[in-house]
């Protein structure tokens, strides 16, 4: 081969795998969305710093919207912050046109027991790491994969709630129940769903 050729073909192969990057760095990014917030910024900030595609807010109002697609939350408080599965359920809310609060659930389809029991203990890790401390646990203590915690949730008329606090700046109630899944119907399938505020209830 010529060293005109060899030049040629590094340059191809460069150029291949330069492009195969790209690729791979497009879908990850087409499969990953996000939505990156912070409660009571700007409304617009949150939409341009989101990969997500959400739509605008209201001047005035207090009123909530969802992302155009599947979305992770990616909640970027500098101290308190943490990263969410992908959720197919997702609402912000605003209120004159800045982050008010949200509802999300953290999965695109109602979850097997194991799976379920993944989430849930990977999101409250990252609270514990992240400074958040559990509330309320007289009543509601966080979630745990015992026997006593997985009878509990396989009963339809109970399920689990739990609170968490961080600081004086926000709370977040998780709550995981059974689902009835229709695509699913012998299977015990579970919903989570997370709602995140400034504080509303008392420690």
């Amino acid at each position: 081969m010529s060293r005109l050729a060899q030049i040629g073909w590094r340059r191809g192969a460069v150029g291949l795998v330069i492009g195969l990057l790209a690729w791979v760095v497009i879908r990850l990014s087409a499969e990953d969305p996000e939505i990156a917030l912070m409660l009571g910024e700007p409304w617009e900030d949150m939409r341009e710093r989101s990969s997500a595609s959400i739509g605008p807010a209201i001047s005035g109002a207090y009123w909530g919207t969802m992302p155009k697609s599947d979305a992770r939350l990616r909640f970027i408080d500098p101290q308190y912050g943490f990263v969410s599965p992908t959720a197919r359920f997702f609402m912000i809310r605003y209120n004159d046109m800045r982050v008010a609060d949200l509802s999300l659930s953290p999965q695109i389809e109602p979850l097997l027991l194991e799976d379920t029991f993944k989430v849930v203990l990977d999101l409250q890790e990252q609270w514990r790491q992240g400074g958040w401390i559990p509330i309320r646990v007289k009543y509601d203590p966080p979630l745990a994969d015992t026997p006593e915690w997985r009878t509990r949730l396989r009963n339809v008329n109970l399920g689990g709630t739990s609170y968490w606090q961080a600081g004086n700046k926000y709370q977040l109630m998780m709550v995981v129940n059974r689902f009835k899944d229709y695509r699913n119907p012998t299977q015990e399938r579970y919903l989570i769903t997370l709602q995140l505020a400034e504080p509303w209830v008392q420690p």
